[in-house]
């Protein structure tokens, strides 16, 4: 039998790595680069992390769709060019904020004596920028998990899929292993610019080899008729019956006339972004969820869409937050910067946990189906409340990181590793239950989700961090004060999430039910 699958799975691995390298740059050097030359507060950084999680919440939501539409060959190459092309742009925002702005030179801007005016007129500026390269971003990046996950339903059976996830899957843990050895030195010798550029040209040398090594299986020439086989175990003869018309068609359609749906949703949540008024800006924003979503309606009528949205909703920004602020975290609380020997030794150190432990959480529903016997379903939920328990792991960090920094680092990579393994297997569970011509779909319906849980945590750190710190020692929590506390009430959401969102999951669908489109 030939093995061309893990070849695809090795091209899925590396376009999650480059994904998470892209995302990396900015919280590696918003502390000690990004943040003093544009004149932001933690507040600011958090409005950027949280209207990227939602701008790629959105694109999730039709980047499934857009991949199952597609394909995922053509699908997955725009993808990764535009997520690539939008890193790349990051690193124009400060030439741009300085023409903006009218100032003669960088040094201008980056001047700490500046008057408070042509500081405020910076910061928002450079914010604005910042997010519209963001959004770009993300646009693309939303591509990359329907499309992957899509491909293993493609290529592997069921009892492999949530092994080839966790492989493809560690590419994220790999990505922000990778990150801290290369991107602060990047920006300390050459300048935060071409951080940006450097890491966000990687994609385009990826796309060079999936457009010659990626074909459908019955379609690829490296595939033999034993691997097709072995691909193909779970299709019962019905679904090999099928015409290849009624394979590629999606049996759950989108409502009619979405096209104004969705125009209507993206203008209400663009005009949100100007809403000052809190109330009014979370009833607007409201409005454009549900707008965007009309579309999909069709989708929500089955429990098992609601299983993996609320999965997605509460658990992806917990990996996003440790994503984000773990770099400026080590920076505050213990003073290692990004770029200092001791600052890349911690978030190396957190992300191999993360990267040698998770890949294990693929393997482990893998051992109830073929030594235990378990249905695919039921050892893929055994294996998620599991590893629900690891981030558990996140309420110790603030207490033994009194000790040493490197206590918060292993105890975070525990519940890195948690999550990743978690997240594995959560994407394979759509695979489990849904036709293969809607797992895209349903994957970026997800995606969205957890776009939307991590907009809300995001938003929430960067408010509480700066009101922590303004605030000092009125402000306590569990005998910690300031900014601390802070961050140890993110660290208590953080540690309970998985086992809220696991228990949800099971009540809406305790048992292997795959979806029937009447």
């Amino acid at each position: 039998m030939s093995n061309w699958r893990w070849w695809i799975c090795s091209l899925l691995f590396v376009a999650t790595t480059i994904n998470y390298l892209d995302r990396q740059v900015l919280s590696l050097t918003y502390e000690e680069f990004i943040k003093p030359e544009f004149h932001w507060t933690d507040a600011h950084y958090g409005t950027i992390t949280g209207l990227f999680s939602i701008f790629y919440a959105v694109a999730c939501l039709f980047a499934g769709k857009f991949i199952d539409w597609m394909g995922t060959k053509k699908g997955y190459l725009i993808a990764i060019g535009v997520w690539s092309g939008g890193a790349c742009l990051h690193a124009a925002c400060g030439w741009a904020t300085m023409h903006i702005e009218g100032l003669e030179s960088l040094e201008a801007m980056r001047a700490a004596d500046i008057s408070a005016d042509v500081a405020l007129a910076v910061a928002t500026t450079g914010v604005y920028l910042f997010l519209l390269c963001r959004g770009i971003l993300a646009l693309g990046e939303a591509g990359n998990f329907p499309a992957a996950i899509k491909v293993t339903a493609e290529y592997f059976p069921k009892k492999d899929r949530a092994f080839a996830t966790s492989i493809f899957n560690a590419g994220a843990s790999v990505g922000a292993l990778a990150a801290p050895l290369c991107i602060p030195a990047l920006a300390k010798h050459f300048g935060w610019e071409m951080a940006f550029i450097i890491i966000g040209a990687l994609g385009f040398i990826w796309m060079f080899f999936w457009q010659f090594m990626y074909d459908k299986p019955k379609d690829s020439k490296r595939v033999n008729e034993a691997e097709l086989a072995y691909i193909h175990q779970d299709d019962d003869t019905a679904a090999k019956a099928e015409s290849k018309a009624s394979e590629e068609k999606a049996p759950i359609s989108m409502l009619p006339y979405s096209w104004v749906y969705i125009v209507l949703g993206i203008a209400a949540l663009i005009g949100s972004l100007f809403i000052e008024n809190t109330y009014l800006y979370i009833a607007v924003f409201a409005l454009s969820l549900l707008l965007l979503n009309v579309p999909f309606f069709n989708y929500y009528k089955y429990r098992q869409t609601w299983s993996f949205f609320v999965g997605k909703f509460l658990t992806d920004g917990v990996w996003w937050f440790f994503l984000f602020w773990a770099p400026s975290y080590f920076q505050n609380q213990f003073g290692y910067k990004a770029s200092s020997g001791m600052g890349m030794a911690l978030i190396f150190v957190l992300y191999a946990i993360v990267t040698f432990l998770s890949i294990f959480g693929g393997y482990l529903p893998k051992l109830f189906v073929e030594k235990k016997g378990m249905e695919p379903y039921a050892g893929r939920m055994l294996s998620m409340l599991i590893f629900a328990f690891f981030p558990l792991c996140a309420l110790l960090a603030q207490p033994l990181g009194a000790y040493s920094a490197w206590w918060p680092a292993i105890l975070i990579g525990l519940a890195g590793a948690g999550h990743q393994a978690w997240s594995a297997n959560l994407f394979s569970t759509v695979g489990d239950m849904f036709p293969k011509s809607t797992i895209a779909t349903v994957t970026g319906i997800g995606a969205m989700a957890g776009g939307i849980g991590s907009m809300i945590i995001q938003k929430s750190a960067g408010t509480l961090f700066t009101f922590a710190e303004e605030a000092g020692k009125n402000f306590t929590f569990l005998g910690f004060e300031g900014k601390p506390a802070g961050y140890f009430i993110m660290f208590c959401f953080c540690g309970v999430a998985y086992i809220i969102g696991w228990s949800i999951m099971k009540g809406l669908v305790p048992k292997y039910k795959p979806v029937e489109v009447k």
